[in-house]
């Protein structure tokens, strides 16, 4: 075996592989439980492992700091996973075109409005500013979102729990409410799935329907590099105001 290969297994036996066997196991289980509900909405795989994987940390006495240490090589596949939605928008792409400028601004208007709920309802509760700045960006991917709340002078990992229960939410009760209102179009409940609900939207909306996973990647996408850029700018002027 090469040097290389020894001492990344030297360095998984030693600390990340009971945490990503943990994670697995934890993932493996919650596909199983899917299955048996028939695919239900509210089975959302990666809701119920993140149950199983909180239950068995609280069980096991085990630091969630700790559980990170080891699994981060699960949090560094999110970038990978990330572009590798752009083998679907590729395929997909005549379709993207014709409609990309409406696309866009719903996207654009979608982002604000989920960024303005989110510091409305913080500011009307009182909320320091460090807990209102970690909800602002609670409908970007992840990894961006992070970025995002700390550059606003807010808490990555509040900002990163409130991003994983959102897209929960939304990959939920999104479908739901989109058939209650009637909206029909596979491009249009792409679009407010990916804005909204972000990575764990856009995998919904893929086992669901190619075009709505497709146009979710790209509403995930946009509205995480849209965000990136208006919502530092914004968030400066308006405590320059105030």
């Amino acid at each position: 075996m090469p040097d290389d290969l020894a001492s990344i297994w030297v360095y998984l036996a030693r600390e990340p592989l009971s945490a990503l066997t943990l994670t697995l196991l934890a993932w493996l289980a919650a596909l199983r439980l899917h299955r048996m509900a028939r695919y239900h909405p509210l089975a959302n795989p990666v809701l119920i492992a993140v149950l199983i994987l909180a239950l068995g940390l609280m069980a096991a006495g085990i630091e969630y700091r700790a559980y990170f240490q080891g699994a981060q090589f699960v949090h560094f596949l999110l970038g990978p996973a990330t572009v590798a939605l752009a083998i679907p928008l590729h395929r997909q792409w005549h379709g993207l075109r014709n409609a990309m400028a409406p696309a866009v601004i719903s996207i654009l208007l979608g982002g604000m409005l989920a960024a303005a709920l989110g510091v409305g309802i913080a500011a009307a509760l009182g909320s320091p500013a460090e807990i209102v700045a970690s909800l602002a960006p609670r409908s970007v991917t992840t990894p961006v979102a992070m970025g995002i709340a700390e550059r606003l002078g807010g808490l990555p990992s509040l900002t990163a729990v409130v991003v994983l229960c959102s897209g929960a939410v939304g990959a939920v009760l999104g479908p739901m409410a989109m058939d209650w209102a009637g909206i029909r179009d596979w491009r249009a409940r792409g679009l407010a799935i990916g804005t909204a609900a972000h990575g764990i939207g856009t995998a919904r909306a893929l086992s669901v329907n190619m075009q709505a996973g497709v146009f979710s990647g790209l509403a995930m996408g946009l509205n995480a590099v849209l965000t990136a850029l208006w919502l530092p700018f914004l968030w400066s002027l308006l405590r320059s105001l105030g």
